[in-house]
């Protein structure tokens, strides 16, 4: 199987961990050398319910006797894609009420980007620098490290990058932009919250000038940070909403959100002003809506911070010099890219599932499953405690 898996699917680096998967459950993933694995990371935070959790396999099963695709988006009236449109509605601010389904968060900021270029007319849209939002030529171009762009070229054009929480780059949002894009709080970064008031303040310039803001939930959302959404911590409310990852506890799916003002701009001049097949899939909003029910009837969302609170008081280690980030969306941070690469790879040698982060090379990623237990949790602390004993 991993000799298959070099030598016929498509990489995306030289050295992948070629675990071969044969089962997941709960908070563990299972190999096919009869290792248990306990899963810090939960699918890069796309499992926020863990692995098979019976509520969504149920509502798939349910679905896949009904029907599975039966026409391109937007044209027929699927009861689970408009079940979960309508909740979600009915869980955001009165001005985020239209929801467009696509296939992932990714192709949700493209369609995101196209709105906000549509409604306003104009075309300078402005990003974080070290934001990460995908990797389609649209959420690509929103990328300012050269390493990875550069290669692709020609990207998108008049796209400019602005400092995460800095005020002194507001100047840079004129009549001229469409919108301004942000991460709620920043993934590949290193998970950097925004400041005080940051996002109050660039909400109110971008009203004065007539820009839109987007907010990139992809990672923070659906109950990752404490809140449904991570801009609740905020005080603000952005015109667009871009969601992915944890909707459909491990099935592919995407959203971008806005009034229902904004969002019919697509259906004319020209009709299909964004379309897509498979977005609104029955079977996959069938996940999305028992994994939606489910966050909102329990305390999940609750307990993530809670459960921040344990992490950080288990991780005290002097490699450990910071634990960024909110609920379970942490980092720790360490003083050499070296002790963060080491963790990873060790802690995959003793069962225990950690990951790297895209641009901040110091740091290793804990985003477990929301569900995961306090055992489990002092269980996977201790380990990395006990590896980190180990190091020089």
């Amino acid at each position: 199987m991993k000799k298959d898996f070099l030598n016929f699917q498509a990489q995306t680096t030289p050295h992948p961990l070629l675990e071969e998967v044969v089962e997941a459950k709960g908070s563990y993933i299972y190999t096919s050398d009869g290792k248990a694995h306990l899963d810090f990371v939960a699918g890069v935070s796309a499992c926020g319910l863990g692995h098979q959790h019976p509520a969504v396999i149920k509502a798939i099963k349910n679905q896949l006797d009904k029907y599975m695709h039966v026409m391109v988006y937007g044209e027929y009236a699927l009861a689970p894609a408009v079940k979960y449109c309508k909740l979600l509605a009915e869980n955001l601010p009165p001005t985020l009420q239209s929801t467009y389904l696509v296939n992932s968060g990714t192709e949700a900021i493209d369609g995101a980007m196209k709105l906000a270029r549509r409604v306003t007319g104009r075309t300078q849209i402005i990003a974080a620098k070290n934001a990460y939002h995908g990797n389609s030529y649209g959420a690509l171009s929103l990328m300012d490290y050269k390493e990875r762009t550069t290669p692709f070229e020609p990207l998108v054009g008049d796209i400019t990058h602005i400092e995460f929480n800095n005020p002194a780059c507001f100047s840079v949002i004129t009549k001229n932009t469409a919108a301004v894009i942000l991460e709620t709080i920043q993934g590949g970064a290193g998970f950097i919250l925004p400041q005080k008031d940051y996002l109050i303040n660039i909400k109110k310039r971008c009203e004065e000038v007539g820009a839109l803001l987007i907010l990139d939930e992809i990672q923070p959302g659906f109950g990752r940070t404490g809140k449904l959404f991570g801009f609740e911590h905020f005080g603000i409310t952005p015109d667009i909403v871009v969601i992915g990852k944890a909707m459909a506890s491990g099935l592919p799916c995407g959203a971008f959100i806005s009034s229902y003002e904004l969002m019919n701009t697509l259906s004319h001049q020209p009709k299909l002003g964004h379309i897509t097949t498979f977005g609104g899939n029955p079977v996959i909003a069938s996940a999305a809506l028992a994994t939606l029910k489910f966050l909102l009837e329990s305390q999940l969302i609750e307990q993530s911070l809670v459960k921040e609170q344990l992490f950080r008081s288990l991780l005290n280690h002097p490699l450990i010099t910071e634990i960024r980030g909110k609920g379970l969306m942490l980092a720790l941070i360490f003083n050499t890219e070296e002790q963060a690469n080491q963790l990873v790879l060790k802690a995959k040698e003793e069962g225990l599932i950690l990951f790297w982060l895209l641009f901040e090379k110091k740091a290793v990623r804990i985003s477990p499953p929301l569900n995961i237990s306090n055992e489990e949790i002092k269980k996977g602390c201790q380990l990395i405690i006990q590896i980190l004993n180990q190091f020089n």
